[in-house]
C-alpha cells in the first residue's frame, strides 16, 4: 500500500508541475513559443504584470518539492541499498531548493541570490541525486538505466546553462535540466505504484 500511495503522490506532483507551467506560460505576456524559448521558468513565478498566474507557477515549485520529500522518505528510500545517507541528504537539498525557488522570487536584487541558490540546489542537486540513485539500487535494470541517462543529461545541460548564462537560449537549457527531474519523478511514481521495485 505504501508503494501505491508514494507513487500516486509523485505522479500527481509531476503532472501538476507540467500542467501548471503550461498554463502559466500560456498567460505570460509573450507568445507561448517565445515564453518557452526565451523566458526562464523563474520568470513565470515573478509577481508582476508579465506573469498574471505567478502564484500557480510558485505553487508548482512548492508542491513538487513537498512531493519529493514525501515520496522519497515515505517509501522510495527503502529501495536504496548503498549511499543511503548521501541520497537522503541530496533529496532534502533538492526538495528544499525547489521550495525556496517557489517562496523567494527571482528578479529582486535583494533576494535574487537566495533564489539562485535554491535553483542550484534543486537542479544540480537533483540531477546528481538521480545519478547516485541509479548506482545505489541493487538491480541495474530498465528503471536504473533511464534514471542514469536522465541524471547525466541533466548535469551536462546544467553546466552548459551555467557557462552560457547570458545566452538568449539559456531558458531552453534550464528547462531541459529541470525536466529530467520531473520525468524521473513521474517515472518513479509509476514504478512505485506498479510495485516494480
Amino acid at each position: 500500500m505504501k508503494h501505491k500511495v508514494a507513487g500516486i503522490v509523485l505522479i500527481i506532483g509531476s503532472l501538476y508541475y507540467i500542467i501548471a507551467e503550461a498554463i502559466s506560460a500560456t498567460f505570460f505576456k509573450a507568445s507561448l513559443t517565445n515564453t518557452y524559448i526565451f523566458h526562464t521558468i523563474s520568470e513565470l513565478g515573478i509577481p508582476n504584470g508579465n506573469s498574471p498566474l505567478f502564484w500557480l507557477m510558485n505553487s508548482a515549485f512548492i508542491l513538487i518539492g513537498l512531493t519529493l520529500i514525501f515520496g522519497y522518505f515515505y517509501k522510495f528510500k527503502d529501495n536504496i541499498i548503498k549511499n543511503k545517507m548521501v541520497c537522503s541528504i541530496l533529496a532534502l537539498i533538492t526538495a528544499l531548493g525547489v521550495i525556496i525557488v517557489g517562496l523567494i522570487h527571482g528578479g529582486n536584487p535583494l533576494t535574487s541570490g537566495y533564489h539562485t541558490l535554491g535553483a542550484v540546489m534543486a537542479i544540480l542537486g537533483g540531477n546528481i541525486l538521480i545519478v547516485l540513485i541509479s548506482r545505489s539500487i541493487n538491480d541495474f535494470g530498465f528503471y536504473q538505466k533511464i534514471t542514469l541517462v536522465l541524471g547525466i543529461f541533466g548535469v551536462i545541460v546544467f553546466w552548459i546553462m551555467f557557462f552560457n548564462i547570458e545566452s538568449i537560449y539559456m531558458p531552453v537549457f534550464e528547462r531541459l535540466s529541470v525536466y529530467t527531474l520531473i520525468i524521473w519523478s513521474f517515472l518513479t511514481g509509476v514504478c512505485l505504484f506498479g510495485e516494480k521495485f
